[in-house]
């Protein structure tokens, strides 16, 4: 069973149609909250706990389908937490929030039990692409929730897959991701600023202008010889829609 999210996406659900359930365990409280509003906004229900102890209260309480879970508590180390998690759910998929990047903390979190993990500071978008791979692959929601659809263009996440009207449009990495990032906003005019951040991934400065060169490419494949998908909001920034 198949729902569709603000987005314009396929939204993952339990398989007795329910929103998917995601516990976000962090003590920095805007982090959490703005990690809960990402999810949310995603059709998911979402509960949060501060330290350990909460989260294995949420946890038994709540019954998750995912957990969020920073590495470094107040009460406890993330890690412990983990241990205490999978006594109470043991498939439940983890992924780790850290500020720690070696290979040794990454492996640490991986032996322990995490499915994946996430180095702060981190782009919203991640995680919950993250968490949608975990659920998806944990057998917890419905199948074939990966497609964002747009009108008639139709673009699966799982398999990279893009195509229009039943015609496949081959894109290269960067174009993909940046026609994801737009199909996961239609209809929303998104600035060259925001695109850099959840596309790019850092600041380009002075070379805001690689954005236009992409929309330009993306273009001449999605649009050209059909009513237009992609526009261009002078001064605010670009947007797609359904044509026509």
């Amino acid at each position: 069973m198949t729902t569709t999210s603000p987005q314009g996406r396929t939204a993952l659900l339990r398989p007795d149609g329910n929103p998917v359930r995601v516990l976000v365990v962090d003590d920095e409280a805007p982090l959490a909250e703005l990690l809960s509003m990402a999810l949310r906004y995603e059709g998911w229900e979402v509960r949060s706990a501060g330290d350990g102890a909460g989260a294995v209260r949420a946890a038994r309480d709540f019954r998750p389908d995912a957990v969020v879970l920073d590495v470094m508590l107040p009460d406890t180390d993330g890690l412990a937490v983990l241990g205490r998690l999978r006594r109470e759910l043991s498939d439940v998929p983890v992924l780790f929030l850290t500020a720690r990047d070696s290979v040794e903390d990454r492996i640490a979190g991986l032996t322990a039990g995490g499915d994946d993990y996430v180095t702060k500071p981190f782009s919203l978008e991640e995680v919950v692409a993250r968490l949608r791979g975990l659920i998806r692959r944990s057998g917890t929601a419905a199948r074939g929730e990966s497609a964002l659809v747009v009108g008639d263009l139709v673009l699966d996440e799982d398999s990279h897959e893009v195509s229009r009207g039943d015609v496949p449009i081959h894109l290269t990495a960067t174009e993909f991701e940046l026609l994801r990032f737009l199909m996961r906003n239609p209809r929303r005019v998104l600035s060259k600023a925001q695109i850099l951040d959840r596309v790019w991934h850092y600041d380009f400065g002075g070379q805001a202008n690689v954005v236009e060169l992409y929309i330009s490419y993306l273009r001449k494949k999605i649009d050209a010889g059909r009513p237009p998908m992609i526009h261009t909001r002078r001064g605010a920034g670009y947007l797609i829609k359904p044509g026509g």
